[in-house]
């Protein structure tokens, strides 16, 4: 793990959680708990164990409770506010560019949780990282090594590692699991407010220069209250 690159991260929590209600009528999803913790701590837990240095976390929906438990880390983490406007998920990032250095930096979804395969997924990703052929790497999950995921897929990945999306009408493989290393560069011509990370990926794909690595352990999509017990079963076999 050596060199600069994820040194720093940014874990997405600003969303509204809608398909999480009623759960989220009264805290933020980053706090909804799986498994005997906040959703958000999962992501913490293996940004600290890959020696992040730094975290960012943005907030919006109900953000003094994500502030509150922040400050009660021991981690290394600051607060990008979007109480003022949501950014959706790239507006989000390119607002926290500042906070985020000069080097490629990880992004996780704040719902993103998994079980590890033989290798750490952020290791993995960082050896994986190739500067000079790459300006985003997604960590992907076959979608039938996921619980909890009943979707059509996201992406084909080829045996060099790049990424094509599934057409309209059409199963892919693979289904984005919530986690990348993004280079700065992504961001250059970025729209100002609100906007998808779709929008840098897409541009990145068409240059050839969006690439994704394949998870080697399970994939726990969390998105609805309903998820959360096969999620908790999942864990609780891993142990």
């Amino acid at each position: 793990m050596s060199g600069p690159v994820g040194r720093r991260a940014m874990i997405l929590a600003a969303g509204l959680g809608l398909r999480m209600r009623p759960l989220t009528g009264t805290r933020p999803k980053p706090l909804v708990e799986v498994a005997g913790k906040p959703l958000i701590a999962h992501s913490l837990d293996r940004l600290t164990a890959a020696g992040v240095e730094k975290i960012v976390v943005n907030v919006h929906h109900l953000p003094e409770q994500v502030e509150a438990w922040a400050q009660a880390q021991a981690a290394p983490i600051v607060i990008s506010d979007e109480r003022d406007r949501l950014l959706d998920t790239g507006g989000g990032v390119a607002r926290a560019l500042p906070l985020l250095g000069d080097q490629p930096f990880f992004v996780l979804n704040s719902d993103s949780v998994w079980i590890e395969g033989a290798r750490p997924a952020l290791e993995r990703m960082r050896q994986a990282w190739r500067p000079a052929d790459m300006d985003g790497l997604l960590l992907v999950s076959a979608t039938a090594q996921t619980v909890g995921y009943c979707g059509q897929g996201d992406f084909h990945l080829d045996p060099q590692g790049r990424l094509a999306r599934r057409a309209p009408g059409q199963v892919a493989p693979f289904v984005f699991a919530g986690c990348h290393l993004a280079a700065p560069r992504l961001f250059a011509g970025a729209p100002e407010g609100p906007f998808s990370m779709n929008l840098l990926w897409d541009r990145a794909l068409a240059a050839g220069r969006l690439y994704g690595i394949r998870h080697d352990g399970l994939w726990l999509h969390v998105g609805t209250p309903e998820a959360i017990a096969p999620a908790e079963r999942a864990f609780s076999e891993e142990r």
